[in-house]
């Protein structure tokens, strides 16, 4: 089975120049149903939350995170070239474990009430689609965040209205 959710917020918050400790949590109404993650505890300036989703058998089939980053002040996020080598790092991993990923462009997206940018790759194996994952990443003059979600092709599409209301619930 595919490792659903890969670790590419380290890329985010190194490319971010981060530097400050204590930031008030974003609130994120999670899907029902879905297991909310106990973390484990990151330094300041990084906070983590994430959902989980199973199948009746107990299986992982779907994970959404969001990261949120202190940004050192007077620090300005290339938002694009974060995306970028996030993506890399995506189809990376997945090209090494023997998948093929394809991503789509790069395009404005909203991230609660703030402009930011999305894309989405799909994960195949053998031309078969087994897995999708959206990054989408925006920035204010303090903060950076990151919410992913990514989970098993036909579980991701049955579960595009739980992705939504998460993402409308979202409150920065």
């Amino acid at each position: 089975m595919i490792r659903l959710f890969n670790p590419v917020f380290v890329c985010f918050a190194l490319s971010s120049a981060v530097a400050f400790p204590v930031m008030a949590e974003p609130s994120i109404i999670w899907p029902a149903g879905w297991e909310i993650e106990a973390l484990p505890d990151t330094a300041p300036p990084v906070s983590r939350q994430r959902a989980v989703k199973h199948d009746a058998d107990g299986n992982q089939v779907m994970v959404m995170e969001l990261t949120t980053t202190q940004v050192e002040a007077g620090h300005q996020v290339n938002l694009q070239g974060v995306l970028q080598e996030m993506r890399k790092s995506i189809q990376k991993d997945f090209f090494r474990s023997g998948y093929q990923s394809v991503c789509n462009r790069i395009h404005p997206a909203a991230l609660a009430s703030l402009t930011g940018l999305e894309t989405t790759c799909t994960v195949t194996e053998n031309g078969r689609h087994v897995l999708s994952q959206t990054l989408v990443v925006a920035v204010e003059t303090d903060k950076a965040y990151v919410l992913s979600y990514a989970g098993q092709a036909d579980v991701y599409q049955a579960s595009a209205d739980d992705i939504q209301a998460a993402r409308n619930s979202l409150k920065l």
